[in-house]
């Protein structure tokens, strides 16, 4: 089962310190090692937004207003249960601290 894990943007504009990168890259070592981990990487903050409505599309720049929606960073895990990617993602807010995730599964091959 594939499921894509995103974190929200935060309010902090705290530069992480070193011991975080250590940890982080201790943890996606080891998930990559596993196999568990398919692909990984952060988001720019504005993008872009494209909507259709009436057969009319609008495309808008980012940033956007709710920028504490945006999300700000992502992993995609194969993994053979739920349980199993929301415990990722238990240890990976423990890593990172205070914030907001997201994991939600993917359908498809």
């Amino acid at each position: 089962m594939r499921y894509l894990m995103m974190t929200k943007a935060s309010d902090s504009d705290a530069a992480p310190d070193e011991s975080l990168y250590v940890e982080m890259g201790k943890f996606v070592e080891e998930l990559t090692a596993a196999g568990i981990l398919l692909a990984t990487g952060g988001l720019e903050p504005g993008g872009v937004r494209v909507t259709s409505a009436d057969g009319e599309i609008t495309v808008t720049d980012g940033p956007f207003a709710e920028a504490k929606e945006s999300v700000a960073g992502f992993a995609l895990v194969e993994v053979r249960s739920k349980e199993e990617a929301i415990e990722l993602a238990r240890r990976f807010r423990k890593i990172v601290g205070d914030g907001e995730s997201v994991v939600q599964q993917v359908f498809g091959p």
